[in-house]
C-alpha cells in the first residue's frame, strides 16, 4: 500500500513538474515578460464568457480560453502549441464555438503565479475567423441552440435556467435565480456533472428494463445515452470529467459495491490530476470528487439506518443528498467561510423536479433540430418541473439564517472538525441522540419562527435604504407601501432587483439616475424586474459618457419610460418622503482633472426630507461640484451619503456646513480604488459624524425611531 500510495505521488508530481515546465518555458512564455505585441493563430478551447466593464467608459469584454497555435516573427510563421488565457473585446466573439481557429493581433502578458497557462493576451480588434467549429463542436451548438430556441415559450426565469439544469448552458439564467440558487445551496444543479450523467443512464435503463432487454443491450443503451450528453452539453474538460464521474457511479450502482465505486473513483481523480493538474486548485472539481465519495460512501449506510424508520426510496431521497452535502461541507468552510443550513431540506425538495426536468429537456435538444413545434410542446411540462426548482430555491433563500458565519480557511476546518468530532459520538449514542435531535429541531423551529422578529429584515418605518451591492450605490426612498423611489441602480442589475424584492417594493414611480457611470446605472435592468412599474427616470443634463447615456435613452424608449432632465428646484412628494433636486445647473458644471471626474461633478444631487430629518444624496460629486454647492447655498441634513463612495476628493467646508450627525458610504470591499480614504473617514470622524459603510455592515437603513432618524445595518454574512 505504501509503495503504491508513493508511486502515486511520485506519477502526479512528476506530471505537474512536466506541465509547469511546458508553460513557463519556450518562445510564447519569452515574449510574455517582455510584453510583447504578436501577430498569431488561436485555437479555442472553450466558450466566450461575457463581463461587464465596471466603468462606463469601459465597453464589454469577452474572456476565453485557447491555444495559441502560431506566431508570426521576422523569419516567418513560428509554430507553437501554448495555452493561453484570451481577453477580447465586442460582439464579434459571442458567436464563437471551441475548436475555432482565429487570426488575432494583441499584446501578451504574463499569467498570474500559479496559473497552469503560458501567458494572457490581450486581443485589439476583431478577429478573423480562419475557420469553423469541428464537426462535434458544430453539433453540440446546434443542439443547444435548439434547446434555447424551444424555451422560447416559457417565462423569463424557466427559459434561462432550463438550459443550465439539462447541459450547464447559463448563458441566459436570470441573476435572481443565480444568486437564489446560490444562497440555497443548489448551485451544483446548473453545473454539469455526474448527476447529469446519472439521470440520463437512468432514464434508458429504467425504459430498457420496462421493454424486457437484456443487461447487455441496457449498458449499451446507457452508455449511448452518456456519450449523447457529453455532445449535447459540449465535449470540454468539464464534461469530460462529469462523464468519468457519472461512469464511477453506474459501476458502483451496476456492482451493488461501494468498495468498487471508490476504487474507480480514486483512479479517476488520480488519472485527471495527471492529465490536467491545474484540477487540483479548482473547488468545483473538489467538490465534485468530495460529493461523490460521499455518496458512495455515507450514503449507503445511512440510508439502510433510516430504512427501519421510513420506506426504503423515501430514506434514500434523505440519504443521498445529505451525505453528499456533509461530504463536501469542509471544502465550502475552506472556500467561503459558511455552513449553508439550508441546502440539505432545499435540495430535497428540489430533487424530484431535476430529474423530469433534465430528461425532458435533453430529449427536447434532440428534437429540436428536426421539429421545433415539437420541441416546444416538450419544454412545457420541463418548464413546470423548473418552475418548482425556482419556487424552492427563493423560499429557502430567504429562510433567516439560511447561511451560518464560520470561520474560513484552515482555521474553519479544524474547528468544523471539533465539532463532528463531539456531535458524531453523541448521535450514536441513543439516549444522547434523542436530546440532540430534539434540541436541534426546537433551536431550528425557533430560527425559522423568530428569526424575522428577531433580526427583522427591512426594519419597521424604515425611510432610505443603501442596498449592498458592491461598488457603486443603489438607494431606496420610502414612497409608500410597496412603493420607492430609486437613486442609483448600482453595477448589477440581479443585486438591485434583490434588494428591492427584500423591501417588497412592487412599483417605483420615480429613477433618478445622478450621473452615467456604470456603478450607478448598470443595474437598472434589475429595477424594472420583477414586475415592477416604474413611472419616469430622471437624469443628470450632462451626456458624458455619450455611448452609455445613448444605452439608456435607448432603453428607457424601448420601455416606454418618460426620461426627463434634472433640473435645480424640481420636488416631488412621495408618501413619506420630500424630495428636492439641489443640483448641477445647466451651464455651470465645473470640471474636473480627468474624464471621470467630469462626470462625477455632473451628478444630480438631492435633498430628501421626512418629518423625522433629512439626508443628503451627493451622488460622486468631487471637490469642485460640492463647491458650487456651497456658493449655491447648501442647506443642512442630518444624513449624509458621502459623494463618490468615501474618495479622496472632499472639501472639508462642503461636509462641515451639512452639519449631519452620521455619514453613510456606500462602498464595495476589496475596491482597487481605496475606498473610502483613510483621509476622509477621519475627517468625518472629526466632524462629528459616525460613520457606516455597507462594505463592513450589509445594506444600510434610516429609519423614523420616535421621532428621529437612527440607522440600522444588515449585517453581512461573510463578517
Amino acid at each position: 500500500m505504501a509503495v503504491a500510495v508513493l508511486g502515486c505521488v511520485a506519477a502526479t508530481s512528476a506530471g505537474v513538474a512536466f506541465r509547469v515546465h511546458a508553460v513557463t518555458t519556450g518562445p510564447v512564455a519569452e515574449r510574455a515578460a517582455r510584453e510583447a505585441v504578436v501577430h498569431g493563430d488561436i485555437v479555442l478551447t472553450g466558450d466566450p464568457r461575457v463581463r461587464q466593464a465596471k466603468a462606463a467608459f469601459h465597453g464589454e469584454s469577452v474572456v476565453v480560453d485557447a491555444t495559441l497555435e502560431s506566431v508570426d516573427t521576422p523569419d516567418g510563421r513560428l509554430a507553437v502549441h501554448a495555452p493561453i488565457v484570451v481577453f477580447g473585446s465586442g460582439g464579434a466573439w459571442r458567436s464563437l464555438l471551441p475548436s475555432q481557429r482565429l487570426r488575432v493581433s494583441g499584446r501578451l502578458s504574463s499569467a498570474e503565479p500559479g496559473e497552469l497557462v503560458t501567458a494572457v493576451l490581450l486581443v485589439r480588434g476583431s478577429p478573423v475567423v480562419l475557420s469553423g467549429p469541428s464537426g462535434l463542436q458544430g453539433v453540440a451548438g446546434e443542439l443547444r441552440a435548439g434547446l434555447r430556441r424551444a424555451a422560447d415559450v416559457l417565462p423569463p426565469d424557466q427559459r434561462g435556467l432550463l438550459p443550465g439544469l439539462v447541459v450547464g448552458d447559463v448563458s441566459r439564467m436570470d441573476p435572481n435565480v443565480s444568486a437564489d440558487f446560490k444562497d440555497a445551496g443548489l448551485s451544483h444543479l446548473t453545473a454539469v456533472s455526474g448527476a447529469n450523467l446519472a439521470i440520463m443512464s437512468g432514464a434508458v435503463v429504467a425504459l430498457s428494463r420496462l421493454a424486457g432487454l437484456p443487461l447487455a443491450v441496457r449498458a449499451m443503451l446507457a452508455a449511448a445515452a452518456m456519450l449523447a450528453f457529453a455532445v449535447v452539453a459540449r465535449p470540454s474538460p468539464s464534461v469530460l470529467r462529469a462523464l468519468l464521474m457519472g461512469l464511477v457511479g453506474a459501476i458502483a450502482l451496476g456492482t451493488g459495491r461501494a468498495r468498487d465505486g471508490v476504487a474507480a473513483l480514486s483512479a479517476t481523480v488520480l488519472l485527471l490530476i495527471m492529465f490536467d493538474p491545474g484540477l487540483a486548485r479548482e473547488y468545483g472539481f473538489a467538490l465534485s470528487v468530495c460529493a461523490t465519495g460521499g455518496i458512495l460512501l455515507l450514503a449507503p449506510r445511512w440510508r439502510d439506518r433510516l430504512s427501519a424508520r421510513m420506506p426504503r426510496w423515501a430514506a434514500e431521497a434523505v440519504a443521498v443528498p445529505a451525505a453528499a452535502q456533509a461530504a463536501v461541507t469542509p471544502v465550502l468552510v475552506l472556500m467561503a467561510g459558511q455552513l449553508q443550513l439550508v441546502a440539505v431540506p432545499a435540495n430535497l425538495l428540489a430533487g424530484p423536479a431535476v430529474a423530469p426536468a433534465t430528461v425532458i429537456g435533453f430529449v427536447a435538444a434532440l428534437v429540436a433540430p428536426v421539429s421545433l413545434d415539437l420541441a416546444r410542446l416538450l419544454v412545457v411540462p420541463a418548464g413546470y418541473a423548473v418552475g418548482w426548482i425556482i419556487t424552492v430555491a427563493e423560499h429557502a433563500a430567504r429562510v433567516p439564517f439560511a447561511g451560518l458565519p464560520w470561520p474560513g480557511g484552515l482555521p474553519g476546518v479544524l474547528l468544523l472538525a471539533g465539532a463532528a468530532a463531539v456531535a458524531v459520538p453523541l448521535l450514536r449514542r441513543a439516549g444522547t441522540r434523542t436530546i440532540v435531535l430534539i434540541t436541534g429541531t426546537a433551536g431550528m423551529a425557533t430560527v425559522l419562527v423568530a428569526g424575522p422578529v428577531i433580526a427583522p429584515w427591512p426594519p419597521t418605518r424604515w425611510l432610505f435604504v443603501a442596498c449592498d451591492v458592491g461598488q457603486g450605490d443603489a438607494l431606496a426612498v420610502a414612497a409608500g407601501q410597496g412603493r420607492a423611489v430609486v437613486v442609483d441602480t448600482g453595477p448589477d442589475p440581479g443585486l438591485v432587483d434583490r434588494c428591492l424584492r427584500d423591501l417588497d417594493i412592487r412599483e417605483v414611480p420615480l429613477v433618478i439616475l445622478t450621473h452615467p457611470h456604470r456603478d450607478h446605472v448598470g443595474g437598472l435592468d434589475g429595477v424594472f424586474r420583477s414586475g415592477r412599474r416604474v413611472g419616469a427616470v430622471i437624469v443628470s443634463p450632462g451626456r458624458a459618457p455619450a455611448s452609455e447615456s445613448a444605452r439608456i435613452s435607448n432603453d428607457l424608449i424601448r420601455r416606454r419610460v418618460p426620461e426627463w432632465v434634472a433640473t435645480p428646484g424640481a420636488r416631488w412628494r412621495f408618501g413619506p418622503s420630500e424630495l428636492n433636486v439641489l443640483g448641477p445647473s445647466p451651464g455651470k458644471l465645473p470640471s474636473g482633472p480627468g474624464e471621470g471626474s467630469v462626470i462625477n461633478n455632473e451628478s444630480v444631487v438631492v435633498l430628501v426630507r421626512w418629518a423625522a430629518g433629512s439626508i443628503l444624496l451627493g451622488g460622486d460629486v468631487e471637490t469642485e461640484a460640492q463647491t458650487e454647492l456651497l456658493r449655491a447655498g447648501l442647506p443642512r441634513a442630518d444624513l449624509l451619503k458621502v459623494p463618490h463612495h468615501g474618495s479622496v476628493r472632499q472639501d472639508p467646508r462642503f461636509l462641515a456646513a451639512i452639519g449631519a450627525r452620521a455619514a453613510l458610504i456606500s462602498v464595495g470591499s476589496d475596491n482597487g480604488y481605496g475606498h473610502p480614504a483613510p483621509r476622509t473617514v477621519g475627517l468625518l470622524h472629526r466632524l462629528g459624524m459616525r460613520v457606516y459603510r455597507t462594505d463592513q455592515s450589509g445594506a444600510l437603513a434610516v429609519i423614523d425611531q420616535a421621532g428621529r432618524l437612527a440607522v440600522v445595518s444588515r449585517g453581512r454574512p461573510d463578517g
